[in-house]
């Protein structure tokens, strides 16, 4: 009886036991299943996480906080994913067509292939070539259009940074302007790498190429007068020629282009068919006065040279204003600087906006007045008032150089364009021998005297440019520019 109950029990066990033991049967594949997948996840997680490293980093790098490494004879990567190894190999068929994944610590996981698109993978298009590089050295000689000194300097310091890396070489003296400014540009990239240097000179040289294609391009109906013009748009309609200074990114300042643009100009109005003559400018700016980084052009005479040459071209430039014959009447549109508020002396007329402002700061720079300034602005608004603007470097409202009689009249910003022509396009009704005629009784008398003023204020400004006070003052403008 003991051993038939025992019997019973342990065959109760066994059935236990094996019921058990077909239920895990059952559960197995479910299990290798949920395995299975798991793998795919992580798989999949991974290979994300390759193409996320790629596209915010541009180039192969470590992903998943793991470890980098790359053959070129396989073009693999390995990355440590903690717990276990992730191999990704990239199969070079013309242009790494296609990524090969294996888990080398799973054998149960076969390897998986599927195609890469080209675009993330091809190092071409994530780094300018060393073939980019050249083709775009050659574009630069072949530009017609001066980019002007800001562009240059950028250019050779990319240029320097791609070729040798961070600047090596010795800061210049204070007063080697070129070099010192080149050496500033090339020392504020810092530790910027080699291939970022040379896809930023790839990419500054297109966009140089760009916008020149673009501005060679006249659009239809434009006045053909104004196309022979890079740093001026000069229109001639209803008896009017407007020359526009046109550099307003630079806030309209005067390069060496501009000044013989603007005696250009000058010379072809006073003989064509229009009875007066507008000078304007193109954006927030009347004109900003000098480009400062016309300093860093320097030739191969030296600085001697150069204050040379610059008062040759100013003679000849403020010449060109107080020849000129027809009515020339001034239409500042913005704040004024330097050089263009010293020639509205010799203007006929000059109407400015209510947000124009007037400023010489002559002796800030280093510098003296020129453009007549220091014989008409005495005889204008007092020689106090005008030693007030010319040394002290005062800056006068609209309002105040209009109570000063520098200003003929001032209008509202919001209706100053509208305002202005209408009254201009009424001037230019007026016979015009007759305007040409009063202008010369008006003038001629003192015709003789502008021009010696003219000398020497260009005299004494050759040699300002050449003292240490201006020399100071120039370092310090382009040291600051550099910064920004």
């Amino acid at each position: 009886m003991r051993f038939t109950s025992c019997f019973w029990q342990n065959l109760h066990g066994i059935r236990v036991l094996a019921v058990f033991i077909l239920n895990c049967l059952q559960i197995l594949p479910w299990m290798v299943i949920y395995f299975s997948i798991y793998l795919k996840l992580v798989l999949l997680a991974s290979v994300l996480s390759y193409y996320l490293g790629i596209l915010t980093a541009n180039y192969l790098q470590p992903v998943c906080r793991g470890k980098y490494k790359e053959n070129m004879d396989k073009h693999s990567i390995l990355v440590c994913m903690g717990w276990e190894q992730l191999e990704i190999r990239l199969q070079k068929c013309e242009g790494w067509e296609h990524i090969e994944i294996s888990l080398p610590n799973c054998s149960s996981l076969q390897v998986i292939s599927f195609p890469v698109v080209q675009l993330h993978l091809n190092r071409t298009a994530m780094r300018a070539s060393q073939k980019d590089f050249e083709n775009a050295m050659n574009q630069v000689k072949l530009l017609k259009k001066d980019p002007g000194n800001e562009v240059k300097l950028k250019l050779y310091s990319l240029y320097k940074q791609a070729t040798e890396g961070p600047c090596n070489m010795p800061k210049p003296g204070v007063f080697d302007l070129i070099n010192k400014a080149k050496w500033d540009a090339w020392n504020a990239l810092g530790s910027l790498p080699k291939e970022t240097a040379r896809q930023n000179y790839v990419d500054l040289v297109s966009s140089l190429s760009s916008s020149l294609e673009s501005s060679s391009q006249v659009e239809p109906g434009t006045d053909r007068k104004s196309t022979g013009y890079e740093t001026l748009m000069v229109t001639s309609e209803d008896g009017i020629t407007k020359i526009m200074l046109n550099r307003p990114t630079k806030k309209n300042a005067l390069n060496v282009e501009m000044y013989h643009e603007i005696m250009h100009a000058l010379k072809a109005a006073s003989k064509d068919d229009s009875a007066i003559t507008v000078l304007t400018g193109n954006g927030d700016y009347y004109s900003s006065g000098n480009d400062l980084t016309n300093f860093t052009d320097i030739p191969p005479g030296g600085v001697e040279e150069k204050a040379k040459n610059g008062a040759i071209l100013l003679r000849e430039f403020v010449g060109c204003f107080i020849d000129f014959p027809k009515p020339l009447i001034a239409v500042v549109n913005g704040p004024a600087v330097g050089i263009s508020v010293t020639l509205l002396g010799l203007f006929d007329a000059v109407y400015a906006s209510d947000r124009a402002t007037f400023h010489t700061p002559f002796s800030h720079l280093g510098q003296s007045p020129e453009g007549c300034s220091s014989y008409t602005f005495p005889k204008i608004m007092s020689p106090a008032k005008a030693t007030e603007m010319l040394v002290f470097g005062k800056k006068l409202t609209a309002g105040e150089a209009c109570a000063q009689g520098l200003v003929t009249e001032v209008f509202p910003d919001s209706t100053f364009q509208k305002e202005v022509w209408t009254r201009l396009k009424a001037f230019a009704k007026l016979p015009p021998n007759a305007m040409r005629i009063s202008k010369e009784i008006i003038r001629n008398r003192e015709k003789e005297k502008l021009h010696a003023v003219n000398a020497e204020e260009c005299s004494v400004l050759q040699g300002r440019w050449l003292s240490d006070e201006c020399m100071n003052a120039v370092v310090n403008f382009l040291s600051r520019k550099s910064k920004l």
